[in-house]
């Protein structure tokens, strides 16, 4: 494959008049780095000017017009919404609340803002939070067959992919599924591609991405990458979903930044993970090795101006749609 540098790989779409339609949605979180839309209204509207099929957001600004608006364009709402760590659910109840005044389809939320390897330096601590997490969990259930609400869970950096299996069988309900992020748990030192066909059963939502790898000294760098541009085999994991779950839709989190490292050859890394041994990180590393010659580099922000910022985070949503449009049928 022939190596091209970052900052060219966002240059194939550029769209005259009225996009095609898509059916790939947009997250929020594609926009977090540097645009940040002031409410979900704004991005409904970009997303619509893009020719997505919905948008994942948190819901805020004017309820009635944001319905309105989005039943006009034929799009859908995913809501993200919190999750309790206690019991108590009154935040919870407020989202969902909202979530069903705007006509979301269904809600996603992630157990853990952060990245496990970074937040918790010792076992006692991230067995805390598992403690929390599972008391928040069990308080939502109800909540969520009271509204015949469904949230989807994110493998968000947190659970490996057995903590996660795990936590699904053992609080098994129809409103409680997996929000599958293609990349993430590659970072957890776990297969994506195993990730996704063993979650797929689960899926309710999901951030599709592709990912780029470079070899570092503490262990590797990770960067979310245009569509087509990584290591995934996007076709397959877009094809064990919709075998598992025909009806959950595709959204797409272009995250764009500077590259995350996942220092796995550091003590620190391991301190939370004593079932894992050296096999995940021989295979991890030795993909790493493998496919970190796809790019020639991995996107670094900083040495772009606001304004080329900007105008990079569009053009990779651009360059992704285009990319699901014209080689994953979506």
């Amino acid at each position: 494959m022939t190596r091209r540098t970052f900052t060219s790989l966002a240059a194939a779409a550029v769209f005259n008049g009225t996009p095609p339609a898509s059916k790939l949605g947009i997250a929020t979180t594609s926009y977090s780095s540097f645009w940040k839309p002031k409410d979900t209204l704004e991005l409904l509207e970009h997303c619509h000017a893009l020719g997505a099929a919905g948008i994942q957001s948190q819901v805020n600004g004017d309820l009635l017009k944001l319905r309105a608006r989005a039943e006009q364009y034929g799009m859908y709402i995913e809501a993200m919404l919190p999750l309790p760590k206690s019991k108590d659910t009154t935040q919870l109840e407020k989202a969902i609340l909202d979530a069903k005044a705007v006509g979301a389809v269904c809600g996603r939320s992630g157990a853990l803002s952060g990245r496990r390897y970074e937040n918790f330096s010792a076992l006692a601590d991230w067995q805390l939070f598992v403690t929390q997490s599972l008391t928040g969990i069990k308080a939502a259930l109800p909540v969520l067959e009271k509204y015949k609400f469904s949230l989807a869970l994110e493998n968000h950096k947190d659970w490996t992919l057995d903590e996660m299996l795990a936590l699904l069988k053992n609080n098994s309900s129809e409103y409680l599924g997996a929000c599958i992020d293609f990349g993430n748990n590659i970072s957890l030192l776990d297969d994506p591609m195993e990730v996704v066909e063993k979650l797929a059963p689960y899926a309710m939502a999901t951030h599709v991405k592709d990912m780029g790898v470079e070899e570092d000294k503490d262990g590797f760098l990770l960067s979310e990458v245009p569509l087509g541009e990584g290591y995934l085999d996007l076709p397959r994991m877009i094809a064990a979903v919709q075998k598992a779950r025909p009806k959950t839709r595709f959204v797409l989190e272009m995250m764009t930044r500077n590259p995350l490292l996942v220092p796995c050859l550091t003590p620190k890394y391991w301190a939370t993970f004593p079932e894992r041994n050296g096999a995940y990180l021989a295979k991890t590393l030795g993909v790493v090795r493998k496919e970190g010659h796809r790019l020639q580099a991995l996107p670094r922000m900083d040495m772009l101006n606001r304004e080329a910022q900007l105008r990079l985070e569009d053009e990779n949503v651009k360059t992704c749609l285009h990319y699901a449009r014209e080689k994953l049928s979506l």
